[in-house]
């Protein structure tokens, strides 16, 4: 009897995982000088030829002229040459427990998938992100997989698997009824999972904040509007007084608080409550940008999410078909946005499309109005800042963790170069091979 496809898929995600795990340690902390041919700091907007990066026992220790730097006796040297090292990239907005829905929709991927499954995905996803040269991910949900993202974070941080600084969200707050699956579409006698928390009135409200908390969320994330009209209309479902409280309520524990939000309605709700971060955005108006500069929340605008999906269901052919209209109404937000100066943070909305492709936002923001430095910013100091981890990563300073990545080329001239990592490190451990590009197994770590 053959096995079935999620049977072989399974298996093929448990023989990856073990070989993650052995991959997992990397190489030991220790002193690395690094040599690319430039480094981009994010203190500015150009690239500084002929600088080098000393780290010492998973901290930046000096960055600047090759001749400035003194490197202690047995200090492994890494050379790069072509490349251009950067602070580790950043996503904002990540879904480590969704894969493309041109693989499986997304209904299916929590309807029938098993959550261990679901699981071993995950962890695959977060090798891959790393590898793309991602050293922090928000993960905003886990459409249907409960908590299971607080132990990848935990697995991560315990070095059991690779993968980036996790920040998650867990389960999400919907309004009761208006997510998914169903209850539209299904029988009306089935009780069907949830790919979210579904809440209704103000207590509820507080009480998902409060548990989802407790069970490990960094973030709290909610759905301001959602496709609940008669057509599939984007409208409010939570209502200003449940915004409110769940913006109240999580930042009485310290949790900051990321909105979906999509319709102009929407958007204003969430700002007008005071979340942290507005993710989508297409439909806001120049007037709710406006609030949001003025309020300091940051938005997040998840352009190549939309490219995906008008490639999955509206028949868009990249570089061939014109733009679908949720495609030119997204450009418009997002320009309104950087015109307005509202402060932009890379969030791409990956598992939509497939994971380890991250940079594909940066590039779209570069296609839609972005410099290339101003996309690098987005994904680098101004992901850290919005993630409130400025002290820690971000940027190619002395003091800050050894969060590190190399691109063949300049992206900071050529945002595409992005797409062609050749080095990872991440906390002073190297994750991928500088000369090769091939990860690195465990115990490898040898003189250069």
């Amino acid at each position: 009897m053959r096995a079935s496809p999620m049977i072989r898929r399974t298996v093929a995600l448990l023989l990856l995982l073990l070989c993650s795990l052995a991959a997992a340690a990397s190489t030991p902390k220790g002193d690395w000088l690094l040599l690319p041919d430039r480094v981009w700091t994010a203190d500015g907007n150009a690239a500084h030829a002929g600088w080098a990066v000393l780290v010492h026992d998973g901290v930046i220790a000096a960055v600047g002229p090759r001749a400035g730097i003194n490197a202690p006796a047995g200090t492994q040297r890494i050379e790069l040459p072509g490349a251009t090292l950067t602070p580790g990239l950043v996503d904002l907005h990540s879904h480590l427990f969704l894969h493309p829905y041109n693989e499986t929709s997304w209904n299916d991927q929590v309807l029938t998938e098993p959550l261990a499954y679901r699981t071993l995905e995950a962890a695959a996803h977060a090798r891959a992100t790393l590898l793309a040269g991602f050293t922090a991910l928000r993960d905003l949900g886990t459409e249907g997989a409960g908590f299971a993202d607080v132990s990848i974070k935990h697995a991560i941080d315990e070095g059991l698997i690779p993968g980036p600084h996790m920040f998650v969200a867990t389960r999400a707050i919907v309004a009761t009824a208006s997510y998914g699956p169903g209850p539209r579409g299904f029988r009306p006698d089935l009780d069907l999972p949830q790919g979210a928390q579904p809440v209704t009135g103000v207590d509820a409200a507080v009480a998902a904040v409060r548990e989802q908390a407790a069970r490990g969320a960094d973030w709290i994330k909610l759905y301001a509007d959602y496709r609940v009209g008669d057509h599939g209309e984007t409208m409010p479902t939570l209502s200003p007084a449940e915004i409110r409280a769940i913006v109240e309520a999580a930042h009485q524990i310290g949790r900051p608080v990321a909105a979906h939000a999509a319709s102009e309605a929407g958007v204003r709700n969430a700002v007008e409550a005071g979340v942290d971060t507005i993710e989508h955005g297409y439909g806001a108006s120049e007037a709710t940008f406006r609030l949001m500069k003025q309020k300091g929340i940051a938005y997040e605008p998840t352009l190549t999410a939309v490219e995906a999906t008008s490639e999955y269901f509206q028949h868009y052919v990249p570089g061939t078909s014109a733009p679908t209209p949720a495609m030119t109404e997204a450009e418009h937000a997002f320009r309104t946005a950087l015109k307005l100066g509202v402060t932009i943070g890379n969030g791409s909305d990956v598992g939509v499309f497939a994971h380890g492709e991250n940079w594909r936002e940066p590039a779209a923001m570069v296609a839609d109005g972005m410099t290339p430095a101003q996309a690098l910013h987005a994904a680098t100091d101004v992901a850290a800042k919005i993630l409130r981890q400025q002290a820690v990563f971000g940027r190619v300073a002395p003091g800050l963790h050894a969060d590190l990545a190399a691109f063949a080329g300049d992206p900071s001239v050529h945002i595409g170069d992005l797409a062609h990592p050749v080095f990872v490190m991440k906390d002073g451990s190297i994750h991928l091979r500088p000369a090769t590009g091939q990860e690195i197994p465990a115990g490898a770590a040898k003189p250069l």
